[in-house]
């Protein structure tokens, strides 16, 4: 595991729940998430504020809540299948109070994006309006895997298991396949956090059978949305470019308008 997530998941495990009893019950209680669609290729927009690789990605607004649920409200309505929300406050300026805020706001589901290392997350994230977690397969070594995708499923969560590499790809493959899990390729280098677009070509063939894959990270166009669907690649995770954006409805319209097309090119040919 690089250094980035090892700093990540010290983090992120002083900040699991200690009320396990009362957020597993917590979760339960929580009304239903709306289910995710990805259609023929489909959009998970996320909402965060900072990056590691760049810093600030837009000016900090003076309610991040309420600017939070704009924008899960915007991305919902231009047509992306769920919303991303970043939770992890030290490198990304998140917090679960954005997450709750995005759930409410949003007529998708929201995705809680972070570091996550223990069941009781999961559990949290439910309870906080989620209907999906982001978890990464490099992160929960052994057992541990099992246990979080075992917990996501109880807490009624369709999990986006991400992969950096081919060995965390042919791991994911080996897993019990199951309806509510999605593979997610980052292009990212762990070392350098510099995105390679490269590795979606690169590994493509390695994409679980009969499980979507999410390309992730680098994803900034039109062109870039066409690509991964010619690749194979059921939808993209994109954060950066539409946090940017000057119109990020517009440019979410265009890449899923791309992405279709070239699914379509791709199933007559």
């Amino acid at each position: 595991m690089s250094r980035f997530l090892e700093q990540m998941a010290r983090a992120s495990a002083a900040r699991v729940p200690t009320d396990r009893t009362g957020i597993r019950q917590a979760a339960k209680d929580a009304p239903p998430a709306p289910p995710l669609d990805l259609g023929r290729f489909g959009v998970i927009a996320e909402v965060k504020w900072a990056s590691p690789s760049e810093g600030a990605l837009t000016a900090s607004p003076a309610d991040q809540k309420a600017a939070t649920a704009r924008k899960a409200a915007l991305y919902a309505q231009a047509g992306a299948a769920a919303i991303s929300v970043l939770t992890e406050p030290s490198r990304f300026h998140g917090h679960m109070g954005l997450l709750l805020a995005a759930a409410a706001a949003s007529t998708v589901p929201v995705m809680r994006k972070d570091f996550l290392v223990d069941p009781a997350q999961l559990f949290e994230a439910r309870a906080a309006g989620a209907g999906g977690a982001l978890l990464i397969a490099r992160m929960l070594p052994g057992g541990l895997l099992g246990e979080m995708l075992d917990a996501a499923s109880e807490a009624g969560l369709w999990v986006l298991l991400e992969a950096f590499d081919a060995a965390d790809l042919r791991r994911i493959a080996a897993l019990p396949r199951r309806a509510d899990v999605l593979a997610g390729l980052n292009c990212r280098d762990l070392q350098t956090l510099q995105i390679d677009p490269d590795r979606f070509t690169a590994l493509a063939p390695l994409r679980p059978a009969g499980r979507p894959t999410i390309a992730e990270s680098g994803m900034a166009t039109p062109a870039d949305a066409a690509s991964a669907a010619r690749l194979g690649y059921r939808g993209a995770l994109v954060g950066s470019a539409l946090m940017k954006a000057a119109s990020p409805a517009a440019l979410l319209a265009e890449m899923l308008d791309a992405g279709r097309k070239a699914c379509s090119s791709r199933s007559v040919a």
